[in-house]
């Protein structure tokens, strides 16, 4: 996994909850925490931040990711605005992940390797995503999609239909968003 995971998760640790905690976490999963951006990491090590924050609040993993994908966003959108400037919805911007997000990613950290999605956008009420990744960080992308929805002053009422962790192909999330 890229540094700049790591990086983001550090900064809404902190923001959220102060510097001590981040380092108590590092700590609590025995890890050293000097990530660089642009460095590959062991999957295992956010795995673990991940399993040590649950732990210690109290809550399940996926709720941790959740929070994280959300938290994140506002973050993202501060270094990268041009790739939110173009857009005045959530579902706007996402539909961009494959075409111009992803890429832009892969140029910027050489060897990330970002989820792939499906969309199905027959419907006007309703964006449905398939979300494929060999990490099934579905939890994540979930929070990343509640993120985008409340930078553009809407609401995502996300509902999973599928999931790799119960031996789906892909995750499948059916979004319907509201101002």
């Amino acid at each position: 996994m890229k540094g700049i995971v790591f990086n983001l998760l550090e900064e809404a640790v902190t923001t959220e909850f102060g510097e001590a905690t981040w380092d108590r976490l590092l700590d609590d999963a025995g890890l050293d925490g000097a990530y660089t951006s642009l460095g590959s990491y062991d999957d295992a090590e956010v795995f673990r931040l991940v399993e040590v924050a649950s732990a210690a609040l109290n809550i399940p993993p996926q709720d941790v990711l959740r929070w994280f994908g959300r938290r994140a966003m506002p973050i993202l959108v501060q270094r990268y605005p041009g790739f939110f400037a173009p857009h005045t919805s959530a579902r706007s911007f996402l539909l961009t992940l494959n075409n111009l997000i992803h890429p832009e990613v892969r140029k910027l950290y050489p060897g990330a390797t970002p989820p792939v999605f499906d969309f199905d956008t027959s419907s006007n009420e309703t964006l449905v995503i398939g979300y494929n990744s060999q990490r099934k960080l579905c939890a994540l992308a979930e929070g990343f999609m509640q993120g985008a929805a409340s930078h553009f002053g809407e609401q995502a009422d996300v509902h999973q239909s599928q999931c790799m962790h119960e031996h789906a192909d892909k995750c499948v999330f059916h979004v319907r968003f509201a101002k």
